[in-house]
């Protein structure tokens, strides 16, 4: 008879799946189609009407290493985000092994399941609000393959810059420089991330017309984001948001 402290095989899996969804080897492995289906989307749809169209995180982490390294700033960023990426993946896979292909796609299953309830959570929470406002946005003037690479691109680049980075340097900031439980570090962490997310929304020429309505419903989805990566990591959280933005695009499209 097993001693009673002993977990069963099926806790155990899950425990083990729940802690390796948030490691390199898997988080980053399964946001790197991300990086390829926006990237391919994004240079076929550069000679449209719509022109060369960025998402805006991407734009600002260009910019950001543009001011640095000139016209080599935008190869740079990708030299950094895929050579740093590979590097984690290696380190992780050094010391724990490779990937299980299984575990991947049941974590991008996840990442669908947590798209509907973003729907659910977010979108219907908010929508008769905004409807009662009648401050719904109508269809964009985007073609929709310009639309589903922007959608793409904010499930990568906006979880690397809000969450990845932002959060990141927020918990950094409350547990090691303040001190503060992890906990404390945390919330606080979220919170703060999902205003700054939300404003982002109305900055530069693309940027939407800035009411209370619609900033409360951006807040509510970085609250939802941002607590899907200290949870789940950055992996699933990408796949969720860009899959939810996709679904969006596809419904009004």
């Amino acid at each position: 008879m097993p001693p009673r402290s002993a977990k069963s095989p099926v806790v155990a899996g899950a425990s083990s799946y729940w802690r390796d969804a948030r490691a390199p080897r898997y988080a980053v492995t399964l946001a790197a189609p991300l990086l390829v289906l926006y990237e391919l989307l994004a240079a076929a749809t550069a000679g449209s009407g719509d022109g060369a169209v960025r998402n805006g995180a991407d734009v600002i982490l260009t910019s950001a290493f543009s001011a640095v390294a000139g016209a080599r700033g935008p190869l740079l960023l990708g030299v950094v985000m895929v050579g740093g990426g590979g590097l984690l993946i290696w380190r992780d896979v050094k010391k724990h092994g490779g990937p299980v292909l299984s575990r991947l796609g049941l974590m991008l299953v996840e990442a669908m399941a947590l798209a509907v309830a973003t729907w659910v959570v977010v979108g219907s929470l908010t929508q008769g609000l905004l409807s009662r406002l009648h401050l719904l946005s109508g269809p964009s003037s985007l073609n929709v393959p310009t639309q589903l690479a922007l959608s793409l691109g904010a499930g990568l680049y906006e979880e690397l810059l809000f969450r990845v980075l932002l959060v990141g340097a927020l918990l950094f900031a409350g547990e090691v420089l303040l001190g503060w439980s992890r906990r404390v570090s945390a919330t606080l962490a979220v919170v703060l991330s999902a205003l700054i997310f939300s404003a982002f929304h109305y900055v530069g020429p693309l940027g939407d017309t800035l009411t209370i309505a619609s900033f409360t419903f951006r807040a509510m989805a970085g609250l939802w984001f941002s607590g899907l990566y200290v949870t789940r990591g950055f992996g699933i959280t990408a796949w969720a948001h860009a899959l939810y933005d996709v679904a969006i695009t596809v419904m009004l499209g």
